[in-house]
């Protein structure tokens, strides 16, 4: 265990600490009026339940880290079919929150099995992959697990939930994109995928034929939030983003300070915390967080760089895809530049489900790197003891 723990990558290991603080402050700044004004609850709920969330994570994740990624295989193949029973069973029962079926009701915690299905999903693929790269030059063994991780989109769409079935499919074909599937398959799926695509928009667009509800076609129009006709409708929520940020300037109004929350926002804790952030500590906090997601993102690049196997290399490059991604599509969506789609923003966002995915897949990075330096020690004691042994020859 000490000395697994002595191998782990420190500069991610601060940034993911610095992260996950930063993201509690804040998460108790934007979320106490909502917990007291909304729901009569203690100022520090939201707090609370983040911080429990995120203990839990990181005890699992020292379990986690012990085992070889070697082991990942079976859990992760148990954890696909675990993850696709728990999506049916969400939306035959499940009650219906924020007009999606997608929590798990766990006593006064909820579970997000969606959320689970990204990292389980890049372990999986990266697994299988790995196990038969001697044979992706075959149709059926290359896009089998495509195939199945398709059927797990549907799920997650008709919950429904847009975002995360956006980011999960990206992921899975980020993956795919990067293994070692030959280029003849990889260029026949690309060009379907264009064509997909183009057909997607065709049909989501189609006005009174599009296959999303209303109010996923509502999220799609973002367009002069501001305006009479939107400011008290669809754009509410953005306009006032932008209110917030425009508050905020170079400096900020302090932290606590935010006008913004007092209900203006009513997702100020989750998918709108960055004008919250922006508003109490100022374009300053903008760019320092976006200093720290570029500094965790480049730290698993590097990881991944320095893989031995496709596996790791392959793990390490769906979490950076994963998270990069929630970043994106977050920021995107709060600035007005793509249609805003429910994806809350990595560590500042309040969702435990989510909190725990990023702990656990970020302590999956941790294991590769310390495979990695294992592999390293090892290759060098061997070529230490060769040439032991060639001098004792001589």
């Amino acid at each position: 265990m000490r000395k697994t723990l002595k191998k782990v990558d420190k500069p991610l290991l601060i940034v993911t600490i610095l992260l996950i603080v930063l993201g509690l402050v804040m998460i108790f700044s934007a979320g106490n009026v909502t917990a007291f004004m909304k729901y009569g609850a203690s100022p520090y709920r939201y707090f609370v339940k983040q911080a429990i969330f995120i203990v839990f994570s990181f005890v699992l994740s020292i379990i986690i880290i012990v085992f070889h990624s070697k082991s990942y295989k079976i859990f992760s193949t148990i954890g696909i079919l675990g993850i696709g029973g728990l999506l049916v069973f969400v939306k035959l029962f499940a009650e219906f929150n924020n007009n999606a079926q997608s929590w798990l009701k766990i006593g006064s915690f909820s579970l997000q099995p969606s959320e689970f299905a990204k990292i389980i999903a890049i372990i999986w693929l990266a697994g299988y992959y790995e196990t038969h790269k001697e044979n992706l030059n075959k149709y059926l063994t290359a896009l089998f697990p495509i195939a199945i991780c398709m059927v797990l989109a549907f799920l997650i769409f008709i919950q429904p939930d847009l975002g995360t079935t956006i980011i999960f499919s990206v992921v899975v074909a980020g993956i795919f994109f990067l293994s070692p599937v030959s280029k003849e398959i990889k260029n026949k799926i690309l060009f379907l995928l264009i064509s997909l695509f183009l057909a997607v928009v065709l049909i989501v667009t189609g006005g009174e034929n599009s296959i999303l509800n209303e109010r996923q076609q509502k999220r799609l129009q973002f367009s002069d939030p501001c305006s009479k006709e939107n400011f008290y409708g669809d754009g509410n929520q953005l306009c006032n983003g932008y209110i917030a940020m425009n508050h905020g300037e170079f400096k900020g109004v302090g932290l606590g300070n935010s006008t913004q929350k007092y209900l203006y926002l009513p997702e100020a804790h989750t998918d709108f915390i960055f004008p919250i952030i922006v508003e109490e500590n100022g374009v300053i906090a903008a760019f320092i967080l976006l200093a720290l997601y570029f500094a965790l993102i480049g730290r698993i690049i590097k990881i991944s760089k320095d893989c031995y196997n496709t596996r790791g290399y392959l793990i390490c490059m769906g979490v950076a895809i994963y998270i990069l991604l929630h970043i994106s599509v977050n920021l995107g969506g709060v600035m007005g530049l793509i249609p805003m789609t429910g994806v809350p923003l990595p560590f500042m966002s309040y969702g435990g489900s989510f909190a725990m995915c990023l702990v656990i897949s970020l302590t999956f990075v941790q294991r590769i790197n310390c495979e990695n330096i294992m592999y390293k020690e090892k290759m060098l004691e061997n070529k230490e003891k060769n040439n032991r042994i060639t001098k004792k020859r001589k």
